[in-house]
């Protein structure tokens, strides 16, 4: 049963700066996300989030503090300001979990000295993206073949 809206208490998850090591764990999160699915799937068809992507850009991983178990993660860019990458693993969905990672990107984004973080949403996940404080700002037109739909574009505040 989904508990929405509920927050893991920080003793279960813990976030972290993911390594080198998280590559293969983080692509087969991206690779069998349920919210690719169907037309969405090929989106996500030999993605791969490798070692040097994880070294070039601030990646964090929110695991289960007991077994190390990753159940999602976050990419933020910094030039310029943009969420690249936020995957909760299906198993996490509706724990507190992404609004976890949203909070601590917020912090991440803070330390860095922005002021807002471009966030461009997979069209399902707009509505968590608005209900952490984006707001909408445009939309980003399909580009096939790669992505075949348009897509929200929104801006997070940092502040």
């Amino acid at each position: 049963m989904r508990r929405r809206g509920r927050t893991p208490q920080r003793a279960d998850v813990t976030v972290r700066r993911a390594s080198a090591g998280d590559a293969g764990r983080l692509t087969r999160l991206v690779r069998t996300s349920g919210a690719y699915e169907g037309p969405y799937a090929p989106m996500v068809e030999g993605y791969r989030v490798g070692p040097d992507y994880i070294e070039a850009h601030r990646v964090f991983v929110a695991a289960d503090s007991g077994t190390g178990l990753v159940l999602g993660f976050y990419a933020l860019l910094l030039d310029p300001p943009e969420l690249d990458l936020m995957f909760v693993a299906d198993s996490a969905q509706g724990l507190g979990v992404g609004r976890l990672l949203a909070a601590h990107l917020r912090e991440e984004a803070r330390s860095a000295g922005l002021t807002a973080v471009r966030i461009v949403s997979h069209p399902p996940a707009e509505g968590f993206y608005r209900s952490i404080g984006a707001e909408p700002v445009g939309t980003v037109r399909a580009d096939p073949p790669a992505v075949m739909w348009d897509r929200p574009e929104l801006l997070l505040r940092i502040g």
